[in-house]
């Protein structure tokens, strides 16, 4: 398949005006050429063609989202659903999010709380049995009392697992990574839509999470950490993970190790921003908690970009309070709250957020030998960053084929 006289760029920089031609073979796509011709003659002369005013870009990488969520019409509620709800119910509402994820321009997809069920998922979409963007999932080893327990309530008589002490914490990680796990998620910081406590409050002690990065890191898996205060990201830091999520709260100091690092930080700018404002249905104390954080977030983390944190899409998108289909928003919103350039910004959901995810060599770029995933869009996003929108989405091409829209014939 061949899409040809449209303006590309290639998850790094744009190409000019030209066309990209991939195969599809075992059910996956895969790029055999992209062939362009003078960046500045093309800027000049525009595609010609049925593909005149179009551009070619990557699917979009959203490295941290949680899919087993109420889908359908209507509202549910957020903390409920899910522990009244069948697990083979929660599976075809996790795949009516990551299909809404698809047709908004997201090709893959990475469940940072992932049990059975997303695993369950991610092996059904990624074989090709159903539709779906590429799908990675973490096991989360939360303690009792921590972030992740304190979604279910006290009376509430099952719970998902937890661990306790540093024996349990590694007996976790194994029972995920013979699960289906692609990684671990762990929290070094209380957090926003637990119910309970706060965001300053520590979560394991450094022994246990020691355990369970060295527990991650032995059996290949990389371990994403939650943290919102300077707190929590050094004591992450200090244990070796791969990945901050959030990073509310971060400093001068955790930004320089941060970079030092070169670890990557998903800030997940909208859905705190909803979650402050009181939007979609949030408690009070959901609301208070995500409003401090907000107050001092963007001066923070601004100076955090300047002094060359990895900063990448990651939206915590459930369906509640960010939907599946918002990624490109939060892109706009990143470009915004950092002071980024256009293509600095598509950069951190494209060929940036690939590397976050280890797939750098496969995903995020067109280039010869990656995956055929890619979004045609009207203007050009790398110029303006307001082109990069849901609205403007011509054609959504996923593992080789068209998935959303139609290719300019």
């Amino acid at each position: 398949m061949r899409i040809e006289n449209v303006e590309v760029w290639d998850g790094e920089r744009a190409l000019g005006a030209g066309s990209v031609e991939w195969s599809v073979a075992d059910g996956d796509g895969t790029i055999t050429s992209v062939s362009t011709g003078d960046t500045k003659d093309a800027s000049a002369s525009g595609a010609a063609g049925a593909g005149a005013g179009l551009s070619v870009i990557p699917g979009l990488i959203d490295t941290h989202v949680h899919l087993i969520g109420y889908a359908g019409r209507g509202h549910a509620d957020f903390l409920s659903w899910p522990l009244t709800t069948r697990p083979e119910e929660q599976v075809l509402h996790g795949l009516a999010h990551a299909q809404a994820a698809l047709r908004g321009g997201v090709t893959t997809l990475r469940d940072l709380s992932a049990d059975e069920i997303q695993f369950s998922l991610a092996r059904g979409v990624n074989s090709g049995l159903v539709d779906g963007p590429r799908l990675l999932a973490h096991g989360m080893v939360s303690m009792t009392a921590g972030h992740g327990d304190l979604f279910t309530p006290a009376a509430f008589p099952i719970r998902k697992p937890t661990a306790d002490g540093p024996d349990e914490c590694r007996k976790l990680v194994r029972h995920w990574a013979r699960a289906g796990a692609d990684g671990i998620k762990i929290a070094t910081s209380g957090g926003v839509l637990s119910v309970g406590d706060k965001a300053s409050w520590r979560n394991h002690t450094r022994a246990e999470i020691e355990a369970i990065v060295d527990e991650a890191h032995a059996l290949s898996m990389p371990v994403a950490a939650h943290a919102h205060t300077a707190e929590g990201i050094d004591i992450a830091l200090d244990a070796g993970v791969d990945s901050i999520e959030h990073g509310t709260l971060i400093g001068d100091e955790q930004a320089a190790r941060i970079a030092a690092s070169g670890i990557t930080v998903a800030p997940t700018l909208l859905i705190n921003d909803r979650i402050a404002s009181g939007e979609r249905a949030v408690s009070p104390e959901q609301s208070e908690k995500a409003a401090e954080l907000v107050s001092r977030r963007d001066g923070l983390m601004r100076a955090a970009a300047e002094a060359g944190v990895d900063f990448v899409l990651g939206t915590d998108a459930n369906g509640h309070h960010v939907d599946f289909g918002d990624q490109m928003a939060e892109v706009r919103a990143m470009a915004r709250v950092f002071g980024w350039t256009a293509e600095r910004a598509l950069q951190s959901a494209t060929s940036r957020a690939a590397a976050a995810l280890g797939r750098g060599s496969s995903l995020g770029r067109l280039a010869p030998g990656h995956a055929a995933d890619l979004v045609v869009l009207r203007g050009r996003p790398w110029d303006d960053i307001g082109a990069l929108d849901v609205s403007r989405i011509v054609a959504v091409v996923s593992r080789g084929r068209v998935v959303a829209g139609a290719l300019p014939e």
